[in-house]
């Protein structure tokens, strides 16, 4: 029996037979060729690029049925890196120069675009290295007469382990088989993980030697709630997670039974408690687990992996769909927030030195208003058929909100000229997640209607610490005490000002720091669906004057781990079972 520790990026729990997937890689032998069969080469190599193709388009196809287009649109990336006409040309070219065999020229040549890949010193394109693998070796295992459908072929339930899943092989996963998977490398931010939660399937990555360590029959326990795989348990641990599976899906089950409950304190004040979606197909999922509305809507997900822009009316028949399920709620819609990690295959954004601090989010709208415009359009045409609200990321100065309101205003004009409804009180909000926003948010509190904390960005910036980067990793502490005094004060400037303040980020999502974050005096929580019954319980069981007492013990603290020694003592005593 061997424990190993990573990163669960999917909760639950699965046991079971283990199969390995590209346990590993095909090989490819160099060969001389004639001249004369050069052609014979290229005809070969255009047959394995149309039968990958049509894969690619199989797949899209199903994924788009099973789970939506937003998953499958994953898939014209990868059909646009089989289109690639350098990538092709440079094959043919090779193949022409050094006469051998074209499955060894397109090996060496994908291997080279990994390695270019892998070496970009930003994690999303590092993340895309995976999009390129999976499309190469398609095309190479279709050249070699070895097509590889391995998920295809599963008929028992089984838990799977690769050193990378690709997006089309996780979309191909079904919960009914696949009951849970492990990886070698990856992390919350890919799509594998993004796929893994909308599946709900139990996963694990970060790994780093899982692959290599375990073979085809070997039982596997993964637990994706606290990121912990054990190869070949012996029985009594068998056992041990049968229980905790259980108790888990008892757990989640009976708090699910608070879904038609109001998170209302021991004392009766009244706390939203709404989700963040990026999909309308997660809608579901938001009503199921009781969120009184979306609390962010992350709209960047129109305008990833896809070659043209999105519409205003493909736009507006989305935000409209989410604005009338969710009625009578309120759905809070994020502005474009692209740049940082995220990038749009049909937008020429630039290479930057710092991501995180260039081109993006609201400073990229100012500047591409064409493409701003066309989104306030849908956003406020979607207004007239529920309670929509607009809120601007990234907001580090007040020029920039009266810049943004402005071009709301402006579009709002144009509407009215061509008799088209919208909600002309529709409110606005800003985002705190800079440290700018924060120490001017009593000037940003004369320019909108509500404040909304991304504390993933909030802390990063605050704290100067990249959370992707492992070897600072302790130092990204929601509980720094800076941390708490920054939202303090945006929380009391909101009120002086008469606004509410909300919290999106993940900070909000962990239950120990529930107490503490409405004692502060946040008026609203958002957090992912499958989260908010948990944070509803912790809710319930407390009382406002008691969270703002325990939130003056912790704005006395001067580190962040007296504060969490503090918070699980509180909480061990009024919600026990959520720890």
């Amino acid at each position: 029996m061997k424990m190993l520790k990573g990163i669960g990026v999917s909760p639950g729990v699965a046991i079971g037979p283990v199969i390995v997937l590209h346990a590993e890689d095909l090989t490819v032998q160099k060969r001389s060729i004639d001249e004369k069969n050069i052609p014979n080469e290229i005809a070969l190599f255009e047959d394995a690029l149309t039968k990958t193709r049509a894969e690619l388009l199989g797949i899209r196809k199903q994924i788009a049925k099973d789970i939506g287009r937003d998953h499958s649109d994953i898939f014209t990336a990868h059909l646009l890196i089989l289109e690639d006409r350098t990538l092709i040309e440079e094959v043919i070219a090779r193949l022409k120069e050094e006469k051998v065999n074209v499955e060894y020229v397109f090996s060496s040549i994908l291997q080279k675009y990994i390695i270019a890949f892998s070496h970009i010193n930003d994690e999303y394109l590092k993340e895309r290295t995976a999009d390129i693998k999976d499309v190469g070796r398609r095309v190479l295992a279709n050249l070699l007469g070895k097509p590889q459908e391995v998920l295809s072929s599963i008929t028992e339930p089984t838990t799977l382990v690769s050193h990378d899943f690709s997006p089309s092989e996780t979309a191909m996963m079904r919960k009914e088989k696949v009951i849970g998977f492990a990886t070698d490398v990856g992390g919350p931010t890919s799509h594998t993980a993004i796929m893994a939660r909308s599946l709900e399937i139990p996963a694990v990555v970060g790994l780093a030697t899982i692959s290599k360590e375990i073979s085809k029959g070997d039982t596997l326990i993964i637990d994706g709630n606290h990121g912990i795989v054990i190869i070949n348990p012996d029985e009594e641990t068998i056992q041990k997670y049968h229980g905790e599976e259980e108790k888990f899906v008892a757990y989640t089950h009976e708090l699910d039974k608070l879904k038609d409950v109001a998170a209302i304190t021991t004392d009766n004040v009244e706390i939203t408690l709404a989700a963040n979606i990026e999909s309308p197909l997660e809608i579901q999922s938001v009503i199921a687990h009781g969120a009184q509305g979306i609390g962010l809507y992350r709209t960047e997900y129109f305008y990833m992996n896809r070659t043209d822009l999105p519409t205003e009316d493909e736009q507006y028949m989305a935000y409209r769909q989410v604005a009338e399920e969710m009625l009578p709620h309120a759905v809070v819609i994020r502005t474009l927030d692209l740049g940082g990690d995220k990038f749009a295959s049909a937008l020429d954004m630039p290479q930057e030195m710092n991501p995180s601090l260039g081109w993006r989010a609201i400073r990229f709208c100012l500047e591409r208003v064409d493409i701003f415009k066309v989104q306030l359009r849908a956003i406020l045409r979607a207004s007239a058929h529920g309670n929509l609200k607009i809120m601007y990321p990234m907001i580090t100065i007040v020029t920039e909100l009266r810049r943004a309101n402005a071009l709301v205003e402006e579009v709002k004009a144009e509407l009215k000229r061509e008799n088209i409804p919208f909600d002309e009180a529709i409110k606005i909000g800003a985002m705190i997640e800079t440290p700018s926003a924060a120490i001017i948010s009593d000037l940003l509190a004369h320019e909108v209607s509500f404040f909304s904390i991304g504390t993933n960005d909030l802390i990063q910036y605050a704290l100067a610490v990249d959370r992707i980067n492992e070897k600072i990793a302790y130092l990204y502490d929601p509980a720094s005490p800076a941390i708490l005094r920054l939202i303090k004060q945006v929380v009391d400037n909101a009120h002086a000002h008469n606004i509410s303040v909300g919290m999106c980020g993940e900070m909000g999502a962990e239950a120990t720091l529930t107490m503490l974050i409405i004692g502060l005096g946040v008026d609203a929580i958002s957090a992912s669906p499958f989260l908010v019954p948990k944070i509803k319980k912790a809710i319930l069981s407390v009382s406002i004057e008691k969270a703002r007492e325990i939130a003056n013990k912790c704005l006395t603290f001067a580190t962040g781990s007296e504060v969490r020694n503090y918070l699980n003592e509180q909480g061990q005593l009024y919600f026990p079972d959520l720890l």
